[in-house]
């Protein structure tokens, strides 16, 4: 599966974006989704992750109420819904394919090409 990932951009602080992820192919729907992010001199970092029929949602504890992670399985999308962002929110954001909703990068098979997502104070 081919994902492309889109919705970036600059937003000042306590706004919000959605970032889309749209993947090519007839599998999507058997595939659990992830959304990750990398700002300048860290590690990738989990953000989100949701099951295959969009059952069951997960969150790293910086986000949990004010990001949202759905999932359009007829429409080949997934979307994070970014609230509230603050500073620290400031990265490149990948989403992801995998086989099993999890938190390690590795287990991520398909990876889209990031969006940046730039929080202004």
């Amino acid at each position: 599966v081919q994902l492309q990932a889109s919705g970036g951009g600059v937003v000042q602080a306590g706004g919000s974006l959605r970032l889309s992820c749209a993947a090519s192919g007839r599998s999507f729907s058997t595939y659990p989704m992830g959304w990750f992010r990398q700002a300048p001199g860290n590690e990738r970092e989990f953000v989100a992750a949701i099951g295959k029929n969009g059952d069951g949602t997960y969150y790293t504890d910086s986000v949990k109420g004010r990001f949202t992670i759905s999932r359009d399985n007829a429409k080949n999308t997934v979307y994070l819904q970014m609230n509230s962002l603050k500073p620290e929110d400031t990265a490149v954001y990948y989403c992801a394919a995998g086989r099993v909703v999890t938190v390690p990068a590795s287990a991520y098979n398909y990876w889209g090409q990031g969006t940046l997502v730039t929080v202004s104070s």
